[in-house]
């Protein structure tokens, strides 16, 4: 292969596959398709694989399969690995931008010389790419924002973040999953559940996934949490990328 691989080793139960130096699609996409690959070969032993931005962690059973005998089993999958499109979920989150929701969303319209309308536009203006999912549970890394809206996090992070934010950070954008402390930048807010412990699994989004946010007014918000708190509320994805013809 073209690009460096390391393999790292994270105490006596996991091990990484490191596939790259950067936050970029090219990379997320080997990783994906390591983690697919490495899912089909079904190595004894192998409990979970959780991609990241720019590795695989291989989360291992060290009675069943020593670690010098997984990267023995595991270094064949590395031949002829390529960065093609994997055919991820196309979802799309109602989004409501209103002041209300969005503390954070005037101050980035500032600092960033557009309005908050604009800010509003080109943020719902991208197709993402689901990077990875951790921090909390349920929690999407998505890229790539808008060059316009790049900023570094806030200076004071907040002690609560409410569950559904939706907030910017150098490239990426955010969903909380759950309320937790945060210092990302909130313009936004979505009723869609993310994590939901009654369904399997769990997470909404996976790595690989694309996203699209879709303003909606804030009564549209108040009914769809409504829904949301009863648990009526239950996001479908598009058909595979692929096949939706989204375009990246």
């Amino acid at each position: 292969m073209s690009h460096s691989v390391r393999f790292l080793s994270c105490g006596d139960t996991a091990l990484a596959i490191e596939l790259g130096d950067r936050v970029d699609r090219r990379v997320s996409q080997l990783v994906l398709a390591l983690a697919a690959r490495v899912k089909a070969a079904a190595v004894a032993g192998i409990v979970e694989v959780v991609p990241t931005f720019r590795s695989l962690m291989i989360h291992y059973d060290p009675l069943t399969v020593p670690q010098s005998d997984l990267k023995r089993r595991l270094a064949p999958l590395l031949s002829g690995l390529d960065a093609a499109q994997i055919a991820g979920r196309l979802w799309h989150l109602p989004t409501c931008y209103h002041d209300s929701l969005a503390p954070d969303l005037a101050e980035v319209a500032a600092r960033t010389g557009l309005s908050p309308e604009q800010v509003v536009e080109r943020h719902s203006g991208v197709t993402y790419h689901v990077y990875m999912v951790g921090f909390l549970p349920g929690y999407p890394y998505l890229g790539d924002l808008p060059p316009e809206l790049e900023l570094p996090r806030r200076d004071t992070p907040r002690t609560a973040v409410p569950a559904g934010s939706v907030a910017v950070a150098t490239t990426l954008t955010a969903v909380y999953a759950l309320q937790s402390p945060g210092g990302w930048h909130l313009i936004g807010r979505t009723p869609a559940p993310l994590w939901d412990l009654q369904r399997d699994p769990p997470a909404t989004l996976a790595a690989g996934d694309q996203v699209r946010f879709v303003p909606i007014t804030l009564g549209d918000y108040e009914a769809l949490a409504r829904r949301s708190a009863s648990g009526a509320l239950r996001l479908q994805p598009e058909e595979h990328l692929a096949a939706a013809g989204a375009a990246a």
